[in-house]
Formats: structure tokens, C-alpha cells, sequence
């Protein structure tokens, strides 16, 4: 669901994910047409990467009480 916001509205998925400014930014690339296909490319990037942070994070977390 995330996946599709950020593909056709990249600047709703960094609000939703609390990053006001970055999502102003890409709502500034986006108002173009050129600019609205690398806004998508960088919303899905930033949504797999915050995605991949937050497995790692409870990775750690899991090893450490184990631990």
C-alpha cells in the first residue's frame, strides 16, 4: 500500500512517514512532469530503506536480549 503511495504521490508517503521537509522538497520536483518520475524513485527508495532500518533495528534488538 505504502509502495503505491509513493509511486504516485511521493510527497504523501514522506508525510505520512513524519519527514515535513523532505516531503516539501519533493512536492517542489514533483509540480513538474520531468521531475515527478525521479520523486517516485526517491520515495520508494526512502520507504525501502526506512523499511530495511526498521528490520535491522529489531535484529539488534532480538540479538541483544538473546544475548
Amino acid at each position: 500500500m505504502m509502495t503505491l503511495i509513493a509511486i504516485f504521490f511521493p510527497f504523501v508517503s514522506f508525510f505520512l512517514r513524519g519527514k515535513i521537509l523532505t516531503g516539501i522538497i519533493c512536492l517542489i520536483l514533483q509540480v513538474t512532469l520531468i521531475g515527478w518520475i525521479p520523486a517516485a524513485i526517491w520515495a520508494v527508495i526512502s520507504l525501502q530503506n526506512a523499511r530495511a532500518d526498521s528490520r535491522n533495528e529489531k535484529l539488534i534488538k532480538a540479538y541483544k536480549r538473546k544475548s
